[in-house]
């Protein structure tokens, strides 16, 4: 039979209803799940006898809403497959790491058609973004303290991402040196002109349709904090995220929401989603901070999602994951992307519980490789590119260095040492030249010596014989 009479689907759409009923959900709950694909649908159950309770018509479940539940900026934990990871585990957006605006001027877009990615390089890996995977629920959050700057930024990393944020509430040195982050706090027109031209440049009305959006901390006073918002509101943004700490507030210290309630409304009557930063530890938590501040828009999960991104899954539909199910996932995608192994590495030490052996193991892991076999897994990571953290880069670098010093001051020695030794041979030849000169000499005095000796004896016995008497030599007279 390939049609359901009436009185059959009415059964199966009761069975739902009771099923759902049982669950313990609230009502500002998810929706409940559709029917999984593997389950048997309306067409393929045959017809059965229907009782007459069956008959009765369903009650209508009534639809149920639910606030965003979003990864925030993390400048380490919030790259490329930290996002990945949130998302297949249900964030509804993710936020990228803050990136300074100048950083990206004069970078190099160059896509990966292995992994899909998308690198901005100059001399170096700038940022990576994985449009096929991300793109529609990826918010780039840029560090900015120009609107010109930023508008350029804005606009060579717009064909990559569905948002841009203006971080204004990072308290790090590094970003509020060059007043940017919660720099732009104490100077309020400044940030109101970023924001002014970001979406007069690039925002939703312009052919780049960006939402422009802004992250900030609270201000000193519930008052100034609310005339912010109110400020921020009217530059055109879409979207604010409140921090609910003061700049100088460490992520130890608990969130302080008595500002919340009225960014809220004041966010909602301007028709600007709003979303809320501080302690929230999972999606279930999220929905009761959204429900009991009539926020309309969603909440940030930041150290929780660090340990556990998982806890993006409601618990009706088993919440966290196991630790060592999760750091699975993440290194395949980790290997899929080709992310650095620093940033793997640190994010793996993150999830794994410190206390375990694992986490030992992997804090003396260099590359792809080590960690695979610690972890029982096939390394995808190409060979090539599995050189080690930075730290190991360098050290490498360092010992390749000091080996060519090393080689070259052998080679040196060896010359040196050449030299020694023909300079050896050529002075012994030299001196046996000498001895050789002089003994010659010597033989040449020995033998003038000789002659002349000879010589003056035999002139000494001719004068002599001539002077003897009776000689028979008589001498010459001289004729006159």
């Amino acid at each position: 039979m390939n049609r359901l009479l009436p009185s059959v689907r009415q059964a199966l759409r009761l069975h739902r209803f009771r099923y759902y009923a049982t669950m313990t959900m609230t009502d500002h709950a998810i929706a409940p799940p559709a029917v999984p694909p593997h389950e048997p649908q309306p067409e393929d159950i045959p017809a059965t006898n229907i009782s007459a309770e069956a008959l009765a018509p369903a009650p209508v479940i009534p639809a149920t809403e639910y606030g965003k539940v979003v990864l925030a900026p993390m400048v380490r934990s919030g790259q490329l497959a930290m996002r990945l990871l949130s998302l297949k585990y249900g964030a509804d957006i993710v936020w990228g790491p803050e990136t300074i605006d100048k950083s990206l001027i004069g970078c190099e877009r160059v896509e990966n058609p292995t992994t899909g990615c998308v690198d901005y390089v100059r001399t170096g890996l700038i940022f990576r973004a994985c449009p096929p995977r991300e793109k529609s629920k990826f918010i780039f959050q840029m560090g900015t303290a120009a609107p010109d700057t930023a508008v350029a930024a804005a606009k060579i990393i717009a064909q990559d991402v569905s948002g841009i944020d203006v971080n204004s509430g990072c308290p790090k040195p590094f970003s509020t040196h060059a007043g940017m982050g919660a720099a732009l706090l104490k100077d309020i027109p400044r940030l109101l002109s970023i924001l002014t031209a970001l979406v007069e440049n690039v925002g939703l009305s312009t052919p780049y349709a960006l939402p422009i959006s802004v992250k900030i901390r609270l201000l000193p006073t519930v008052e100034e904090t609310h005339a912010l918002v109110t400020s921020l509101c009217k530059t055109g943004i879409s979207k604010l995220t409140l921090h609910c700490r003061t700049p100088p507030m460490r992520p130890r210290e608990p969130a302080i929401r008595d500002a919340l309630a009225g960014t809220a409304k004041i966010c909602k009557d301007a028709g600007v989603e709003f979303f809320v930063n501080g302690d929230i530890k999972g999606w279930d938590d999220a929905q009761e901070v959204i429900k009991e501040y009539d926020i309309q828009g969603g909440a940030m999960i930041a150290v929780a999602a660090e340990a556990n991104p998982s806890c993006f899954n409601p618990n009706h539909l088993g919440g966290l994951k196991p630790w060592r199910e999760v750091v699975t996932d993440f290194m395949l995608i980790a290997m899929s992307v080709e992310n650095p192994i620093s940033n793997t590495k640190f994010c793996l030490l993150n999830m794994v519980p410190g206390k375990n052996q694992m986490h030992k193991v992997l804090s003396r892991a260099k590359t792809y490789r080590d960690i695979c076999e610690i972890m029982g897994l096939e390394c995808t990571y190409p060979e090539e590119l599995d050189l080690g953290t930075l730290k190991t880069q360098r050290v490498r670098a360092q010992e390749e260095k000091d080996a060519q010093i090393q080689a070259e001051r052998a080679e040196r020695q060896k010359k040196l040492a050449e030299f020694k030794r023909k300079k050896a041979e050529a002075e012994a030849g030299e001196q046996k030249d000498a001895e050789e000169g002089s003994n010659k000499r010597i033989k040449v005095d020995a033998e003038e010596r000789s002659n002349s000796t000879t010589g003056a004896a035999v002139a000494e016995l001719a004068a002599t014989d001539m002077l003897l008497p009776g000689s028979a030599a008589e001498p010459v007279q001289a004729v006159v």
